[in-house]
């Protein structure tokens, strides 16, 4: 069976089981009021804000739904949205406190998974899956910074 999976869903699978336990400790936190697909659009809110244009871009979803989401995310206080500076017609939308504690909820569970997976895997396995994903994103991540 694991040699008939394609690599798409070898890095998916374990992915899926880190996000299972982001959201679980999230909920656990008192955080349990955005989905996944909120989430999506929230991970790519730049520190000093994002157009909504480049979220729903980066999220790969329509303008409308990419609103939609900063819409619930907004009444959730997740986010805010203010004038951008360099063009007065447009608006950024800003990640809110509420945001960036449950950022640090997220983080601190992703630390601990990325320790249990070097503790599988080892340091050598961990550092080369880790510099193969990164180089990876080099052809796979056209918003990569």
């Amino acid at each position: 069976m694991e040699s008939e999976l394609n690599t798409g869903v070898l890095l998916f699978l374990p992915y899926r089981a880190l996000e299972n336990r982001v959201f679980a400790a999230l909920a656990e936190a008192g955080f349990n009021d955005f989905t996944p697909a909120q989430a999506r659009v929230m991970q790519r809110i730049a520190p000093d804000g994002t157009r909504l244009t480049e979220l729903a871009e980066q999220a790969q979803v329509t303008k409308q739904t990419a609103g939609f989401l900063v819409d619930q995310l907004e009444k959730a206080g997740y986010v805010t949205r203010v004038p951008d500076p360099t063009d007065r017609r447009a608006r950024l939308v800003r990640g809110a406190e509420k945001a960036w504690a449950a950022k640090e909820v997220a983080d601190a569970v992703v630390a601990e998974v990325e320790r249990e997976w070097e503790e599988h895997l080892g340091k050598r396995r961990m550092r080369q899956l880790r510099e193969a994903l990164i180089l990876l994103r080099e052809i796979t991540d056209p918003w990569q910074t």
